[in-house]
């Protein structure tokens, strides 16, 4: 089979990405042209990143190659923003509304794959890029450099803004941005993810909160002298069977999960150290704080039992996606205009192989092609964007990266995202970004019907507090993962 991962230089692409210069005469046609021709230099990008394949707070190639990309197309970056390393911050012009749109970079944990369209693990990386962080990125990153280029040439006034977020996956990068004020004067924020599918949706998501929680005991021999041993152990499992048993006095759309990360390291001796990584979610944050408390419950009531000692520690906070239909319904309108995409014979084995992994689900392949209608999105994910979007209008879409059928966080959506599938569908993202972003650039009047959409929504007395408090970024969460 035909290797489909994109094998272009990186400096002349990004050389290429910095002198290319569209048309004005039609302006949206010109920025659709301009991305045309980045499809390459951006698929090279994409993949040095996908390569690269960063954790949370870890990605310092990542970012740096998106920073000297933003720099050297004319963008004023600064680096490090809100505590973080990797974080950034790019502008270009001046005058008029100021519209932000953000790019993640990060990979996952403990996942890897080749651009195989069979199960083919990577030996060299502990990472990779199960939800397409590296297109999402490099997409954005691309639609900016267009818009940059026709502002330059028709001298079109306002602030184009890239947010450089690091650590979506468990990390809440953002979170530490909104905390740090570098929203408060957007008027607009767009995003975008990698998905199966091309939709671009008002959509909600699930609040979120993690922490560690982290038992100390007494060591002993098992054996010999168990009496004298207090469990860790013990403490953790107590309090993940209260965790089960509180599922079902739980409101319906609340999620637990946890991994136990420490828990001994030989049966013949009482551990005297064990911790839980555990996530909680609902769609209202005012509900998971009610919930929270509960589950905090269960880890004082465990160590009680056990005779041990627990400290918690918050990770990572997100409130729930806030929508804003009137800016839907514009990105949703581009989306339809850019369209979807066809594969090639190459592509379309890769599709099929890819396919036959997810057993006798029915064929999704032709939703590449698609743009799917209108709708409300209630999300089953988490993200921090939701706490962008609960200071700044916001709005996102999805399209088609990965073979339709595709789960999130799996090795197919790594082996996609690594082939110029994964480019393909990160192209109709830039593009409709791009559209979308002069849209919102020259029409005042769609602005302000988002603004006071969003302050219905939000409420007369709303106050933003992140639910992570105000600990600083975890910056070690990850450990290291390569």
């Amino acid at each position: 089979m035909t290797h489909l991962r994109i094998l272009s230089a990186l400096a002349p692409a990004i050389v290429a990405l910095a002198l290319s210069a569209p048309s004005a005469a039609d302006p949206k046609a010109a920025l659709l042209q301009d991305l045309n021709a980045q499809q390459a230099s951006l698929g090279a990008v994409a993949m040095t990143i996908w390569d690269f394949a960063e954790v949370g707070y870890q990605e310092e190639k990542s970012s740096a190659l998106l920073q000297r990309t933003l720099r050297e197309a004319g963008f004023r970056v600064e680096a490090g923003v809100a505590g973080m390393p990797t974080a950034f911050v790019a502008e270009y012009g001046a005058g008029g509304p100021v519209l932000g749109i953000l790019a993640e970079f990060d990979a996952l944990p403990g996942i890897t794959q080749t651009a195989s369209p069979e199960r083919m693990l990577r030996t060299d990386r502990q990472a990779g890029h199960a939800c397409g962080h590296h297109l999402f990125g490099t997409g954005s990153v691309g639609a900016a450099l267009a818009l940059k280029r026709l502002m330059a040439e028709t001298g079109l006034p306002g602030r184009l803004r890239v947010y450089g977020t690091p650590a979506e996956e468990g990390g809440s990068g953002k979170v530490y941005m909104v905390r740090e004020g570098l929203f408060a004067d957007a008027d607009v924020v767009l995003h975008w993810h990698a998905a199966d599918r091309n939709a671009a949706n008002p959509a909600t998501s699930l609040a979120n909160k993690s922490a560690r929680v982290r038992f100390y005991g007494r060591s002993a021999h098992a054996a010999a002298a168990p009496e004298r041993g207090r469990s860790a152990l013990d403490g953790v499992e107590a309090m993940t069977f209260m965790i089960n048993l509180l599922r079902e006095h739980v409101p319906e759309r609340t999620r637990m999960h946890y991994v136990i990360t420490e828990g001994g390291k030989a049966p013949n001796v009482v551990p005297d150290f064990a911790e839980l990584y555990l996530y909680v979610r609902h769609p209202d944050a005012a509900e998971l704080a009610g919930i929270w408390d509960r589950v905090l419950a269960t880890a004082q009531a465990a160590a009680l039992g056990t005779g041990t000692e627990v400290e918690l520690e918050v990770m990572h906070g997100n409130h729930a996606l806030l929508p804003n239909e009137t800016l839907a319904r514009a990105m949703h309108g581009n989306l339809s205009t850019v369209g979807g995409y066809r594969y090639s014979e190459d592509e379309l084995a890769f599709a099929l192989t890819i396919e036959e992994s997810f057993g006798d689900r029915p064929s999704a392949l032709g939703l590449e092609q698609q743009v799917l209608p209108l709708r409300f999105d209630g999300g089953a994910g988490s993200t921090d964007v939701g706490d962008v979007s609960w200071v700044v209008p916001t709005t996102g879409l999805r399209t088609a990266t990965w073979v339709p059928g595709t789960s999130a966080h799996s090795w197919q959506a790594i082996a996609a995202g690594g082939t110029s599938i994964g480019v393909k569908g990160m192209m109709v993202a830039a593009k409709t970004l791009a559209l979308t972003g002069y849209d919102l650039l020259t029409d005042a009047a769609l602005r302000d019907a988002a603004k006071a959409e969003f302050q219905e929504r939000r409420g007369p007395n709303y106050h933003y507090v992140p639910l992570l408090g105000d600990r600083p970024p975890p910056l070690d969460y990850r450990g290291k993962a390569n």
